[in-house]
């Protein structure tokens, strides 16, 4: 329909520039003729010099023989055409009509023009035929009609919790009476909290899909504007629509961006923000009622909504929607596996379980990758091999096999690496190795994986000390190996994992006895100048820095031990990881047993040498938070 609108329009409006060019094409000519009075036309045709003369009402064009255009007014009543004839002078006669047609149209046609094109341009610049320049209040919210790849529970997997509450609201609409004649009441609305990538936007597509109900969407910061009152305006607009397609769904993806505590902020806050968010509270909870709308916003920023908005009455229930667990990784997986071919050795519950810490997204962009590098090799079909080589580029990045090392870097990064699994697989509390390699990945040389059996919860005080021995180890291996003045810079990421882990047990979870059991992690943000926090003595400060450095410095002698202890295995898996560049756990126990991989690819084939080289020594790879575990981020509250 717009599209034949635009053509319909272009299609007149060059018709009207044709038109316009011809008119002042003919007035142009005309205008080039030379203007005579009308005795001197008389004397031309007695004279015999005129070759052919046009009559247009009392307008006298005259062409002359010595090729000369003339133009000449004969007085009102006065008759030359029987002179013309008797002088044989050729005579042509205009109609009176298409004349008067013709000088109306050279009037009006360019202000007709100018007006049209003025009024196109407008409504283009205001919205494209949405309200044109008067609909800059207008709501923006779209009506979801997906006829084709709708979305429904069925492919929501993962968040079974969140799930059940939105398909009660479903069932509402559907079925109200099964709830009313209890006494029961609608929702109003529902607010799904969760991190990036948990699924938010999926279930409230999932819930246009199965309601069948008109269901609407926008944009937090699609109510916004620059222009006091357009938000305001906006939102009754929204709200307006949703009354009269009542009962309906109103999904406002990010509703943070409208729906920031009032009076925060430089200078007291946004007027205009904080007029919308005002106008929205009105219609979601105010003096008129507002039966059968539905209001479901989404937002990963909970903490920096207004009180206002999060009570009973407006959103009725606030839904989290974590990040899954193992059972939820393993249905999210089989989702987006239906769609990719699965070899035979493929066991989705192995993936899920070396994937902590991943949300749909992830184990989407997983899948995704997986099915790419079996594409890349030519297979037709995804294989085992394909998702562990693609969980190794999510979680630890790319190799870099094209980076040049030195016989000597490569060494250090394999007793470095060494280091860390034999220190992580000595100590109980450490999670189980998954994998050692020396490949360069992503900005790190080197790097050792290790994956807990099952999601972990929470952290404890031996846990937490021992995986920062971990940590520590492989710059005790280099020192060990190569002397204290040998060192490189390559255990910094080390260091400033334990450092984390380590003011995260004093600062905030009272892991420490000398300190006491006293949040001390907002007065340590101040210190470091960042806003907020509270005044301590600096006697407290060097307390809690002589804590972190205590616990650090135990965690790094307890690994120099350990490798002193075990030097000989130690030794036997660093020679390991030069040989085979890559092992797994299993491939690296068989190492320190001393047993000679096979070549028959279950074992460990040697894959082919590297050149790869980094900038620095990072033994375990970093998360997207600064907090000690070497896979994905776990569920436990991150360090500082």
């Amino acid at each position: 329909m717009n599209n034949a609108r635009n053509f319909a329009f272009w299609g007149v409006l060059l018709l009207l520039i044709l038109m316009l060019f011809q008119l002042f094409s003919g007035g142009q000519s005309s205008m080039s003729s030379r203007s005579i009075s009308y005795s001197d036309f008389v004397q031309m045709v007695d004279s015999d010099r005129v070759q052919s003369v046009t009559l247009d009402g009392e307008r006298v064009e005259i062409k002359a023989k010595d090729g000369a255009n003339l133009v000449a007014i004969k007085p009102e009543g006065e008759v030359v055409t029987d002179r013309l004839i008797a002088k044989g002078i050729d005579v042509k006669a205009t109609p009176q009509e298409e004349s008067g047609f013709m000088s109306v149209l050279s009037i009006y046609l360019p202000l007709l023009l100018l007006i049209g094109v003025w009024i196109f341009f407008m409504n283009r610049m205001q919205g494209g035929g949405k309200g044109g320049a008067m609909g800059f209040g207008k709501s923006k919210a779209k009506l979801l009609t997906e006829k084709n790849g709708r979305v429904t529970f069925d492919d929501v997997a993962g968040i079974d919790e969140a799930k059940e509450e939105l398909e009660e609201i479903v069932e509402f609409l559907r079925n109200p009476q099964k709830f009313s004649r209890l006494g029961g009441k609608i929702p109003k609305g529902a607010l799904l909290v969760g991190p990036p990538g948990t699924g938010k936007t999926l279930l409230a597509r999932a819930i246009a899909g199965e309601a069948g109900v008109p269901f609407f969407t926008i944009s937090g910061s699609d109510f916004v504007e620059m222009f006091v009152g357009v938000g305001a305006s906006r939102v009754r607009d929204m709200f307006e629509q949703a009354k009269k397609n009542a009962p309906c769904i109103v999904f406002i993806d990010e509703i943070d961006a409208v729906g920031r505590a009032r009076g925060v902020g430089i200078g007291g806050g946004n007027d205009e923000r904080e007029q919308t968010l005002n106008q929205l509270l009105v219609e979601m909870d105010g003096f008129e009622a507002n039966e059968g709308v539905i209001i479901i916003a989404a937002t990963n920023r909970k903490d920096v909504l207004d009180p206002a908005l999060l009570r009973p009455g407006r959103f009725d229930r606030q839904i989290h929607v974590p990040n899954p667990d193992i059972k939820g990784r393993e249905k999210i997986l089989s989702v987006h596996a239906r769609k990719v071919p699965l070899g035979p050795d493929v066991d989705l519950r192995t993936i899920a379980r070396g994937s902590p810490g991943f949300s749909g997204a992830d184990l989407m962009n997983l899948v995704n990758e997986a099915a790419l590098m079996a594409a890349r090799v030519g297979r037709r079909f995804v294989t085992m091999v394909d998702f562990e080589n693609a969980k190794d580029k999510v979680m630890m990045g790319a190799e870099r096999r094209s980076m040049v090392l030195t016989p000597e870097q490569k060494e250090m990064t394999a007793y470095h690496e060494a280091g860390h699994a034999i220190v992580g697989m000595t100590l109980p509390k450490c999670d189980p190795v998954y994998k050692a390699t020396i490949i360069p990945r992503g900005g790190a040389l080197g790097m050792v994986m290790s994956l807990p059996e099952m999601d972990r919860l929470n952290w404890h005080k031996d846990q937490c000390e021992q995986r920062i021995a971990m940590t520590m180890a492989g710059k005790a291996a280099e020192i060990l190996k190569y002397g204290p003045d040998a060192v490189s810079n390559g255990p910094s990421g080390d260091i400033q994992q334990a450092s984390a882990l380590a003011r995260a047990m004093v600062l905030r979870w009272g892991m420490s006895e000398v300190v006491g059991n006293i949040d001390y992690s907002e007065a340590h943000e101040g210190y470091s100048g960042n806003t907020g926090g509270f005044s301590v003595s600096a006697e407290t400060k060097g307390l809690i820095e002589r804590e972190v450095k205590r616990m650090i410095d135990e965690g790094y002698d307890s690994a120099f031990r350990i490798l002193t202890e075990r030097q000989e295995d130690w030794e036997r898996l660093a020679k390991g990881l030069l040989e085979y560049e890559t092992l797994t756990g299993d491939e690296i126990r068989r190492v320190i047993a001393g047993e000679r991989l096979g070549e028959d690819g279950d074992a460990g084939t040697p894959p082919a040498p590297s050149d790869g080289g980094s900038s620095s020594l990072v033994a375990i790879p970093k998360t997207r938070k600064p907090r000690a575990p070497k896979s994905k981020p776990d569920p436990e509250p991150a360090p500082l």
